[in-house]
């Protein structure tokens, strides 16, 4: 298995908890719709607290600003990430998706990734 990391920062005209409403009851439906046809085993967000609940562990570690959220992916293995960019479907459903970010995540500003996961204490 593999996952898609990808840390979310809401477009400056949304407050957290509107960006939040729309992520979790607008597009996380809109995910479960295209779920299959993109091989999604997993779909999982992680919604941020409020700020001063995590102001000090940032300050004590000078860290930079905190993400709007944290979405995660899983999918068998990156070869059938790739296939999907062979069907018509999959490339469609990838398009409808994100148009969909496009209204309420600031793409240039949340990062995405791929990896593996290494399970040090439990599962």
């Amino acid at each position: 298995m593999i996952k898609l990391t990808f840390c979310l920062v809401r477009l400056p005209h949304l407050t957290r908890e509107g960006f939040q409403d729309y992520w979790a009851g607008t597009h996380a439906p809109l995910v479960a719709s295209v779920a299959e046809v993109l091989q999604i085993r997993r779909y999982v967000q992680l919604h941020s607290l409020p700020p001063e609940a995590h102001a000090a562990i940032r300050a004590s570690r000078e860290a930079p600003p905190e993400f709007d959220g944290v979405a995660e992916l899983w999918f068998d293995s990156l070869e059938a990430v790739l296939a999907n960019l062979q069907r018509p479907e999959a490339q469609a459903a990838g398009q409808l998706l994100l148009e969909d970010e496009r209204r309420f995540i600031d793409l240039p500003k949340s990062p995405l990734w791929w990896g593996q996961e290494r399970v040090v204490v439990g599962g």
